[in-house]
């Protein structure tokens, strides 16, 4: 077990993955190897890590949802969808190759940022047109396949779920207080999952998920006030890094 001296580094990582997660998500492609490097077990590093994200997506939520940043209608539509798929994506890791699903999932992420870098106005312009059943038709299995493929995966949850937002017509701050919301969802799932397994380092988690949770109110705020622009530009830097890690880590 590590000593307290690994919270030297490890509570301004998990500050900086607040910071990007509220923005973008992908914040775990910076606290799950800051984990690990720490010498806990994969149990303990998987619990750990969703006890210090449950800090920063609270907060992050809490900001856009004050903001009138989160469509509250869908929303409420989407979390028990994406609690189910959670669920499922827990249990489907017990049959699928994740090696294999991993890389997948690489192709797939670096494929949507392609999408939304090269589409100069996706984004950009806010033109949601409501609870219409095109809007329906994406978003309420999205939800599902989003929610499975966290409970399942993890990495870059809130980077798909934003390009769904987008893709639904939401600009891309809105997108993103959707998007943490639902991942907020699929956290307090998953959290509740691995209390049971009791594979938490709560001295660790912590302050680290109140480093996280500040970092995550920093990022809100400054997406909030910089706008889609600068949600874009975040959105394809975690785009790369969160492919790295499903390539590059196993």
């Amino acid at each position: 077990m590590p000593g307290p001296e690994v919270l030297l580094y490890g509570l301004p990582l998990a500050f900086l993955a607040g910071f990007i997660d509220a923005v973008a998500g992908g914040g775990g492609t910076i606290t799950l190897p800051a984990l690990f490097f720490m010498g806990l077990s994969p149990a303990q590093v998987v619990a750990t890590n969703k006890l210090l994200a449950i800090f920063g997506s609270a907060s992050a939520t809490v900001q856009y949802w004050r903001k009138g940043h989160v469509e509250r209608a869908l929303v409420w539509r989407l979390i028990p969808l994406a609690l189910a798929g959670s669920a499922l994506g827990a249990y489907l890791v017990h049959f699928v190759d994740p090696d294999a699903f991993r890389t997948l999932v690489g192709v797939v992420i670096l494929g949507v940022g392609a999408l939304v870098l090269t589409n100069k106005r996706f984004g950009l312009d806010d033109h949601y047109p409501g609870l219409t059943p095109r809007v329906l038709a994406l978003t309420l299995p999205g939800a599902l396949l989003i929610g499975t493929y966290d409970g399942f995966l993890g990495p870059g949850t809130g980077t798909f779920a934003m390009f769904m937002f987008a893709l639904a017509g939401f600009n891309l701050v809105r997108a993103s207080g959707n998007a943490r919301t639902i991942n907020f969802a699929t956290n307090l799932g998953a959290l509740l999952f691995f209390l049971i397994g009791g594979q938490m380092v709560w001295w660790i988690g912590l302050p680290m998920g109140v480093a996280n949770a500040l970092g995550a109110t920093l990022g809100a705020r400054m997406a909030m006030l910089r706008g889609s622009g600068f949600v874009k530009v975040v959105y394809a830097v975690i785009v790369l890094l969160v492919s790295a890690r499903l390539f590059l880590v196993h």
